[in-house]
């Protein structure tokens, strides 16, 4: 059971602190902060920032750290390589020192305008969380865009933990919900899946796609695509399932053929040599028997990783 964290209560609850993972982000961190900085006065709470440098290359630590020696408020995480944003969530939600804890992207794709609302409705006691949702996809490429909404229909029917279509990571939580989201220390994270798993209520708010302020997204087609293969492996056992099924039925297939060649030559003793039906079938089952052990080695890799217990992240420097 995850019970509520009591200790420096009365210090967290007029902070909120906000977590904001970055990767090669030299160009949107200031940008970010002035706008953040635009709508203080709006919020009813202290803002502590929490960026975490995901193993960043160019001038992210540098802006990073000057932003830190002239805001006390501003803290940061550099780990000692590219371990990806779900570490970086990981680690911003660890050092988030505040009653109430947002997560937002550094490009402004997530409008700072709705935070100071995000925050009252959780601060009224009605939510745990209020979320951001994408209502439509304006901008993005067509083939990503189906992919994306096709990945939100299929994990939903094939998993029991459910997805809110377009849901963004971009939140405000209590600290009792973060305290549970700190207690899933698995390796393999799929942080949309573990926010839904945990419940809470939740509130979701949706809002025009905005492009990014400036720079280049590190998100890649096939790097999305792994990530929606690390959603379902995450949460749904369904494809092991499936699985099972297409060897049941190639196996009843091969019984009823092995029948109907056993009547067939019971009755006619012509055999006909039949070689391309032949190797159409055995390439047919070959496949189905690739398919399957690749599927089923996908999970025993993340049970793999999952043993080795290496941590999530590495810490190279902090403020």
């Amino acid at each position: 059971m995850i019970k509520k964290t009591s200790n420096n209560q009365l210090q967290q609850s007029n902070i909120l602190s906000i977590v904001v993972p970055v990767h090669n982000e030299e160009e949107t961190i200031q940008i970010f902060y002035d706008a953040l900085s635009n709508i203080k006065k709006q919020l009813t709470a202290t803002i502590h920032y929490h960026f975490i440098d995901d193993g960043s290359t160019d001038n992210t630590l540098s802006i990073l750290r000057r932003l830190s020696e002239s805001d006390e408020n501003v803290h940061y995480v550099s780990f000692s390589r590219n371990f990806g944003k779900e570490s970086g969530l990981y680690a911003g939600l660890q050092q988030a020192d505040g009653q109430y804890v947002a997560v937002m992207d550094v490009d402004l794709q997530d409008p700072p305008e709705l935070l100071p609302q995000m925050l009252q409705d959780v601060q009224s006691g009605e939510y745990d969380a209020v979320g951001t949702r994408r209502a439509n996809r304006k901008g993005e490429a067509k083939l990503r865009s189906w992919f994306s909404e096709q990945f939100y229909v299929w994990i939903n029917k094939i998993s029991d933990t459910q997805l809110v279509d377009g849901a963004r990571d971009y939140r405000v939580m209590t600290r009792q919900m973060v305290d549970a989201i700190l207690s899933m220390t698995e390796n393999q994270r799929f942080s949309k899946g573990i926010f839904s798993w945990v419940g809470f209520k939740t509130k979701y708010i949706p809002f025009e796609n905005r492009e990014r302020v400036a720079g280049n997204t590190s998100w890649s087609f096939w790097s999305l695509l792994k990530y929606a293969v690390e959603g379902v492996v995450s949460f749904s056992t369904v494809p092991l399932t499936v699985i099972t099924g297409l060897g049941f039925t190639s196996f009843g297939l091969s019984l009823l053929s092995a029948a109907f060649i056993i009547i067939r030559a019971m009755v006619n003793n012509n055999s006909v040599a039949g070689w391309p039906s032949m190797v159409t079938i055995i390439l047919f089952i070959g496949g189905i028997q690739l398919l399957s052990l690749g599927v089923i080695g996908r999970y025993i890799a993340a049970i793999f990783l999952e043993t080795k217990h290496r941590p999530i992240y590495i810490t190279r420097e902090e403020k």
